[in-house]
């Protein structure tokens, strides 16, 4: 049998884990509930996936602005590249970090990494930036606001 063949079980499978995550404690409980089956069996098939490089990742995204957060910013740093992970591991422990991305700069765009930051506010996110420069001891850096929350969206599969 191919490997990346999908069953019908399967695709049963990715229409229910590509939608949203209910909001408690074990997501994937009910998720395995509504198949018919135990959270460890539904658990073991993504992992299946994964092992069998169907999915690479599974991901979540924050609808902040729904949560009360009506700051935020993409945080463009300029990072040496001795100093890059040690850097980034504090950047994400900060509780108001959602993403950390590392990313090639280029001529005109010096900036090498980038923190999503939230807040309830703007000058949350400002605050924030400043606190992690003094942290990190880096001071080459812009905030990058969004004025709205843009739509997020995935693929979907099997539909």
């Amino acid at each position: 049998m191919n490997k990346n063949k999908l069953t019908v079980e399967e695709k049963k499978l990715i229409r229910q884990i590509q939608g949203d995550l209910p909001l408690c404690r074990t997501p994937y409980a009910p998720l395995a509930q509504q198949l018919g089956w135990e959270e460890q069996d539904l658990l073991k098939r993504v992992r299946s996936f994964i092992k069998r490089g169907l999915i690479r990742r599974l991901g979540a995204i924050l609808r902040h602005q729904k949560a009360g957060y009506r700051g935020n910013a993409m945080v463009v740093w300029k990072v040496p590249e001795d100093r890059i992970l040690r850097v980034s591991q504090a950047m994400a422990a900060f509780p108001a970090v959602s993403h950390c991305y590392l990313r090639p700069s280029q001529p005109k765009w010096p900036f090498n990494f980038y923190t999503m930051v939230h807040g309830q506010k703007q000058k949350d996110c400002r605050r924030v930036a400043k606190k992690i420069s003094r942290e990190t001891g880096l001071t080459d850096y812009q905030l990058l606001s969004s004025r709205r929350e843009h739509k997020k969206s995935s693929m979907r599969y099997f539909e």
